[in-house]
């Protein structure tokens, strides 16, 4: 159960969920409701026109800089891109995804301790009080909204598998930031010893060598060299293990690695 269907149920409001939203008995039952406008976030379905024209407004709140990032990954690729920020976008709902005129944006930026799951949480809060500014002087018409600069659309489709895997003859920089923008989910992963090897965090450090092959290993630590650069693990899940720090992963499974091994393979 979602946090937002807990507080309604606490709240005694009701609740529609239909897996298609078009044509539903559910939408019937919103439209019947009478409401001035409807407000969508992370929704993940197209709302019929029937059900935009049949309400004063509709809004989204995009976790983007529109018209950076239309769909549905726009976090995982703002910090995969090494993007200097990210943000929110309250646009108006049209039928086209994400493309509506935008009624207000604010950005905050992407530190290199920040993941796709601690940019969610600060963009979920940044959504929520924008909208909070946005809505009483949206709906009093004083805001105009304007609309997005088609010659700097860009997209955020959804994570595919060919993505997850990493590249080590890419930058440390690049394969560090494809780790954070996929930390919690999907999560980036490699091959060691032809089996699956999930890469949740590390760190950028100091090193050279061949690419994808370890470079220094200690009791604590497992440096991996990159294209340009290396990079330090920090939580791991071997296949058929579950997720652990580096640590103990140096302690078990991988306590036989050495110096010159690679990962890749």
């Amino acid at each position: 159960m979602t946090p937002v269907k807990e507080v309604a149920l606490a709240h005694d409001l009701p609740i529609y969920q239909p897996e298609k939203l078009s044509g539903s008995e559910e939408m019937a039952q919103v439209m019947a409701l009478g409401a001035d406008g409807i407000v969508t976030a992370a929704y993940g379905q197209f709302l019929p026109s029937k059900l935009l024209n049949s309400m004063d407004f509709a809004v989204n709140v995009h976790a983007s800089l529109l018209p950076k990032y239309r769909g549905g990954a726009p976090i995982h690729y703002a910090i995969i891109n090494g993007d200097a920020e990210a943000g929110v976008t309250i646009m108006e709902m049209v039928k086209e995804m994400d493309a509506g005129d935008m009624v207000s944006q604010k950005a905050l930026p992407i530190l290199d301790e920040d993941n796709v799951g601690t940019m969610f949480e600060k963009l979920a809060v940044l959504g929520r009080d924008l909208l909070l500014e946005t809505l009483p002087a949206y709906i009093a018409g004083e805001v105009k909204p304007v609309p997005q600069d088609a010659s700097q659309v860009t997209f955020s489709p959804n994570i595919s598998p060919e993505e997850e895997r990493l590249d080590w003859n890419k930058s440390a920089r690049d394969i560090f930031n494809q780790i954070r923008g996929m930390y919690p989910w999907p999560v980036a992963h490699t091959l060691l010893d032809g089996k699956r090897f999930k890469i949740y965090e590390a760190d950028l450090v100091e090193g050279q060598g061949q690419a994808g092959h370890i470079i220094e290993k200690t009791k604590k630590s497992l440096v991996v060299a990159t294209g340009q650069g290396a990079i330090s693990l920090k939580t791991v899940q071997p296949a058929g293990k579950p997720r652990m720090a580096i640590t103990d992963f140096l302690n078990g499974v991988g306590r036989n690695l050495e110096v010159g091994d690679a990962f890749g393979h």
